[in-house]
This record gives structure tokens, C-alpha cells and sequence, in this order.
């Protein structure tokens, strides 16, 4: 199966309503690998990679996001696998 990687920003009210946990919950459900993180702006950004049709159906999780969150935009752009990613981590 081919593999995908994406960098994405999620825009929208994404902070403090648990957004990196469930995209870190939903992430292992898909056996995918990458990191998520809050950006100063309020936004949320991650890079994740796996099988191409888990990645995507990451993406369009995230279009709607943690019951909480109210996303109004996603800029992603697709990027080289990184060899040697080991699982998925909430970064600080």
C-alpha cells in the first residue's frame, strides 16, 4: 500500500477543547505516525504519515476535530516520508 505524509495547520477554535488529544487518539486508531502541537496564533499544526487512505481519513477527521473544537480551516501540504518515525506524540 503506498504511504503519505502531510503537514497540516488546523484553524479555527482548536485550543484548550482537548483538540491534540483526540488527534493524537484518532492518529494510533489509524496506526499512523507524526506529532501535533499548539502554535502561538491559536492554531494547531501536525505532520503524520501511514498508509494513504489512513492519512486521508485523518484529514477529514480533523475537518471537524474534537467535539469541542470548531475548525473554519485546514492548509495541508504533502511531504517526503521520514524513514525511522516511531509512533505518535502530542509535542509541548
Amino acid at each position: 500500500m503506498k504511504s503519505k505524509r502531510v503537514h497540516v495547520v488546523v484553524i479555527g477554535r482548536v485550543q484548550g477543547v482537548f483538540f491534540r488529544e483526540y488527534t493524537l487518539r484518532e492518529a494510533q486508531r489509524l496506526c499512523l505516525t507524526g506529532w501535533v502541537r499548539n502554535l502561538a496564533d491559536g492554531s494547531v499544526e501536525a505532520e503524520f504519515q501511514g498508509a494513504a487512505n489512513q492519512v486521508n481519513a485523518l484529514l477529514e477527521w480533523l475537518s471537524t476535530g474534537s467535539p469541542l473544537s470548531l475548525v473554519t480551516g485546514i492548509d495541508s501540504q504533502s511531504m517526503d516520508i521520514k524513514d525511522n518515525e516511531l509512533g505518535f506524540v502530542v509535542q509541548s
